[in-house]
C-alpha cells in the first residue's frame, strides 16, 4: 500500500510507488490530493483555472512532457505556460526543488495569475513551506469566487501545520462547493484520523470510498484507519481490491507492527519516531494519479 496521502484535486498526475505506510499519512497533497496526490500538497495540487491539457499517465510520460517543456521554458522563461507545465512535470516526478524554482520566477513575472499562485501554493507545501503556503494558497482564490482544489490544498496544509479543527472547517467549506468529492472527503478522513476521531474518520473515508470516482489512495486511507482500530480483517479485504492477496498480506503485516508500538500516532502524523518500513514493502500505483499520486489533475 503506498503511504496514505492528501489529495490535491480531483485529477492528479501519476507519481512514482510510494513504499506501504512510509510516511503513514504523508500530509503533503496534500494535495494534496490531490501525500495530492499530489498533483500534492496538496494535492495539494490540481489544475486550476484555464491549463487544462491532457496529462501523462506513467513516468516515462511525466519524463518525456519534462523534456518537452523543459526546451520552451529554456527558451523563454518568461512564456507562463511553459513555466506552468514545465513545474507540473517536475512536481508529478518529484523533482520539487526546481519545481519550486520555476514557480517563484513565474509569479513574478506573471503577477496576479490565480492559476499560477495556486500552483505556487502547492509546491511551497510540497518543500515543506506550509507557513508560506498557507499565505500563498490563501491569495490564490477569492471569496467571492473560491475553488474547491485550492480550499482542500488549504486543509492539508493546515493539517500539517498541526491545525486539524482549522482543517476540517476548511474541508467542509469545500464540499459545500463539490459535494461528495472523493479527494477532499479522503483529506477531511485523514485530518479526523490525526485528531484520534477514528469513528468519523472511517465514515467519511467508507463514504468516499464508495464513490465511482474514488481512486486507490481513498481506499488505502481507508484501509489504515481501520488498521488503527485494529480491524486487519477488514482493512485486508479492502487491500486487496488494489494489491495481490501476497503485497496485501505484506501491508496488513507492516500495519500491525505499527499500530502495536507506542509510536503509532507519530507514524499516522507522518513525523517523528516513525516504525521502519520493511525492506521490501508492495506497493500500489498511484491513484488517479496520485500518485497515486495520489486521481488525475495537474501537481502544479
Amino acid at each position: 500500500m503506498s503511504s496514505a496521502r492528501p489529495h490535491s484535486s480531483a485529477r492528479e498526475p501519476v507519481r512514482r510507488a510510494r513504499p506501504v505506510l512510509g510516511l503513514a499519512v504523508c500530509l503533503a497533497a496534500l494535495v494534496l490530493a490531490g501525500c495530492q496526490g499530489r498533483g500534492g500538497l496538496g494535492d495539494v495540487t490540481g489544475s486550476i483555472g484555464r491549463s487544462q491539457a491532457s496529462q501523462p499517465r506513467s513516468a516515462s510520460d511525466w519524463q518525456a512532457e519534462r523534456d518537452s517543456w523543459a526546451k520552451r521554458y529554456d527558451a523563454n522563461p518568461k512564456d507562463r505556460d511553459a513555466a506552468f507545465y514545465y513545474a507540473r512535470a517536475l512536481r508529478s516526478l518529484d523533482q520539487n526543488a526546481q519545481a519550486l524554482a520555476v514557480l517563484q520566477s513565474a509569479v513574478l513575472t506573471h503577477q496576479g495569475d490565480r492559476e499560477l499562485l495556486g500552483a505556487y501554493g502547492r509546491v511551497l507545501a510540497d518543500n515543506g513551506r506550509f507557513q508560506e503556503a498557507d499565505d500563498v494558497l490563501s491569495r490564490a482564490h477569492s471569496p467571492e469566487r473560491p475553488d474547491w482544489r485550492i480550499l482542500s490544498a488549504q486543509g492539508t496544509v493546515a493539517d500539517q501545520l498541526g491545525d486539524h479543527a482549522r482543517a476540517q472547517q476548511i474541508y467542509q467549506s469545500a464540499l459545500k462547493l463539490a459535494p461528495n468529492e472523493p479527494t477532499i472527503m479522503s483529506n477531511y478522513g485523514l485530518s479526523l484520523a490525526l485528531s484520534r476521531n477514528l469513528p468519523e474518520a472511517e465514515r467519511i473515508l467508507s463514504e468516499a470510498a464508495a464513490s465511482e470516482r474514488a481512486d486507490a489512495r481513498v481506499r488505502q486511507n481507508l484501509v489504515l484507519v481501520l488498521g488503527l482500530q485494529g480491524r486487519f480483517g477488514e482493512a485486508e479485504t479492502l487491500a486487496r481490491r488494489d494489491q495481490s492477496p501476497a503485497e496485501a498480506a505484506q501491508t496488513i503485516a507492516y500495519l500491525k507492527r505499527s499500530v502495536s508500538q507506542q509510536n503509532s500516532w507519530k507514524l499516522l502524523k507522518g513525523g517523528k519516531g516513525k516504525a521502519q518500513a520493511p525492506a521490501r514493502q508492495p506497493a500500489v500505483q498511484g491513484a488517479q494519479g496520485a500518485g497515486p499520486r495520489p486521481a488525475a489533475a495537474p501537481p502544479a
